[in-house]
């Protein structure tokens, strides 16, 4: 049996095979070309790569084959092919880096439809003083007229309501006195924290801060809110047991005592006249008595024309009546524009109306759709965020962020904030049941503050969100001569009492600046699509080739593959040949050993039958002439 080599290449054959015994009749040799022809390996790397670079349609790579002669230009051609190949799948590393990073385009549309009005909350920012708490209230008005006294020497005046027996004001003072005397306003240097005698004459008053001392329930640690402006320290001291008086109510929130024609002189939309169907109301602890225009989902108002006589118009009352001094220290009214089923967080987008100006609002809507999943960080309903929505609306950023802070409250503190929404199974803090809520709060909303709680990265931004722009002008009203005819008319109708013309009413209009509205959308920067393009396009760049190219480097690498299979099975076969054969332990076993042995050594079982032929000669760019076994080259 002849030795064959243990692969067979592609391509015309180097000449006619040749056996140990002669060449044979052409006829056989034919026939046995055409049968190896099936399985056809290649004889070494080197054919390989050879043929590769003959055959391929990637430019440049006929260079290496061409230029074997002149070895400097097959090692020019060689580093800019390779160079050329990285440089290209540098290229693809920066087109799948960016794929991945998952980009957006920003889509800008501009929407030309009917609008549907948004809700508009207005609030009195007059805190009402409930018949269930007016004693408690002027208690502490007492206490805080005192405590004015001795820091500042200021006597404040007192609108102070009749108390039914001495004894009862003296039990319920010595009560709230208590709390009061154990969270007490004080006097502290700038510089330090060391409490001053307030009565001392040496004291200069513009030196010191003001704040008010919170401790533990043990007095082991006490934290010191402290206020560079003595406003706000009063201010804040006084907030703080007016909540602890609201949370000794029960239902203090379900107490209804609006007045909706006292403060609303006139609603109109859209030319027409409101009715209470159209508002809701609820109160305030800081703004007050609050009203909520069209939020009644079932029919909502919209908007056929752009303008001011096409919105809402409100006249409202500005004179403060029984109001909070120490709580309250605006005139005006405040009012914010928000989507429905949103609650309406004063705080963050509300604004000030002035008394005796008219104010118009025009509002531009704008919608912003945001791509989730792998694209953004956002959320549809805020079913997928890790906190629980205790607001009866839905999901938006600010709420999600008011709940973390409010179930973070209670199980630290073990009592809820009043101004959140109570969660279930829990109270409202009040000292006379939570002695050191108040230290427990404030440390709490300096860790929420530098979101060492985790709200801010928790609460995400919701997918799909409607905003309003709002831009607003200004204008005395009424005007200094009809304001006379406006007030009577104001007084004939809603019996109001003018005490102070100036002060006593505002004008509020909300309505639309254009009937387009902008929806701001987002779409993938690069879709698998675009992705495989700019792969074609670097490819074609750089090698000037196409898909077929590609298949080509594929099947470059499946026969690197295999020859490198066919070689290390040889190596290996080679080996076991050459290895001498371990000593069997008795002679059945070794006779069986032998057996075997021989019959694993048969040659017509592990020889691989190939033809070893070489790549076809280029005869364009060489020399013709006979070759070095004879053999004449043909074109």
């Amino acid at each position: 049996m002849r030795q064959r080599s243990p692969a067979v290449r592609r391509g015309p054959p180097r000449g006619p095979p040749r056996s140990p015994d002669g060449p044979g009749p052409p006829e056989q040799q034919h026939k046995e070309d055409e049968r190896e022809g099936l399985i056809e390996f290649y004889g070494s790397y080197q054919e390989l790569f050879q043929f590769f670079c003959s055959n391929t349609t990637i430019h440049g790579a006929i260079r290496l084959v061409c230029s074997k002669k002149n070895k400097m230009k097959t090692a020019f051609w060689s580093v800019l092919f390779f160079l050329t190949f990285g440089l290209l799948y540098w290229q693809f590393g920066i087109l799948y880096r960016e794929y991945f990073s998952y980009p957006v385009n920003l889509n800008l549309n501009l929407n030309s439809d009917r609008l549907t009005f948004p809700a508009v909350t207005l609030c009195t920012l007059n805190p009402y003083r409930y018949s269930a708490i007016r004693k408690k209230l002027d208690e502490l008005d007492q206490i805080t007229h005192q405590t004015l006294l001795d820091l500042y020497d200021y006597n404040m005046s007192l609108a102070r309501s009749d108390w039914s027996t001495a004894s009862t004001r003296k039990r319920t003072s010595r009560s709230l006195l208590h709390h009061v005397q154990r969270h007490p306003l004080r006097r502290q240097k700038r510089d330090n924290l060391i409490s001053f005698p307030e009565n001392s004459p040496s004291v200069d008053k513009n030196d010191w801060k003001i704040g008010f001392i919170l401790c533990s329930e043990n007095n082991k640690d006490c934290f010191h809110q402290v206020y560079s402006s003595g406003v706000d320290a009063v201010r804040e001291w006084y907030s703080f047991h007016y909540i602890n008086i609201l949370a000794q109510v029960p239902d203090a929130k379900a107490l209804d005592e609006s007045d909706f024609e006292n403060f609303i002189y006139a609603c109109r939309f859209n030319e027409a006249t409101c009715d209470k169907a159209n508002y809701t109301h609820f109160h305030h602890p800081l703004y007050g008595n609050c009203y909520t225009f069209n939020d009644n989902s079932s029919s909502l108002w919209t908007s056929s024309l752009p303008g001011i006589n096409n919105g809402l118009s409100l006249v409202v009352r500005t004179e403060q009546n029984d109001f909070i001094p120490l709580l309250s220290t605006v005139t005006g009214a405040r009012v914010m524009v928000h989507d429905q089923n949103e609650p309406a967080f004063m705080d963050d987008g509300g604004f000030n109306v002035r008394p005796g100006i008219e104010t118009s609002i025009s509002m531009r809507k704008e919608m912003t759709v945001r791509l989730g999943g792998s694209y953004s960080d956002c959320t549809e309903d805020g079913s997928d965020v890790p906190v629980q929505n205790l607001y009866s609306s839905r999901y938006t950023e600010q709420v999600c962020i008011r709940s973390c802070f409010q179930l973070n409250m209670v199980n630290r503190c073990s009592c809820a904030y009043y101004f959140y929404p109570l969660p279930a199974g829990a109270e409202y803090c009040d000292y006379t049941k939570h002695v050191a809520w108040g230290y427990c709060y404030y440390k709490l909303l300096a860790e929420f503050k530098a979101d060492v709680l985790g709200c801010f990265h928790k609460c995400r931004k919701p997918c799909k969100m409607t905003e309003y722009q709002l831009s607003a002008g200004y204008s005395r009203w009424p005007s200094a001569v009809s304001e006379d005819w406006v007030f009577y008319m104001l007084s004939q109708q809603n019996k109001y009492n003018i005490t102070s013309k100036r002060n006593g009413v505002a004008k509020v209009n909300i309505f639309f600046e254009e009937w387009n509205y902008k929806t701001n959308g987002e779409s993938p920067a690069y879709t698998v699509v675009t992705l495989l393009s700019q792969l074609g396009n670097q490819w074609s760049l750089w090698f000037g080739s196409s898909v077929l190219s590609v298949m080509e480097l594929a099947e470059l690498i499946l026969d690197f593959i295999a020859i490198t299979f066919i070689l290390s099975f040889r190596w290996f076969r080679s080996r076991q040949r050459h290895s001498p054969p371990a000593p069997p332990p008795n002679s059945h076993d070794n006779a069986a050993f032998q057996d075997e042995a021989s019959g694993l050594s048969a040659p017509h079982r592990f020889t691989v039958e190939a033809v070893v032929t070489t790549l076809p000669s280029y005869n364009s760019l060489e020399p013709h002439g006979p070759s070095r076994d004879g053999e004449v080259g043909h074109e």
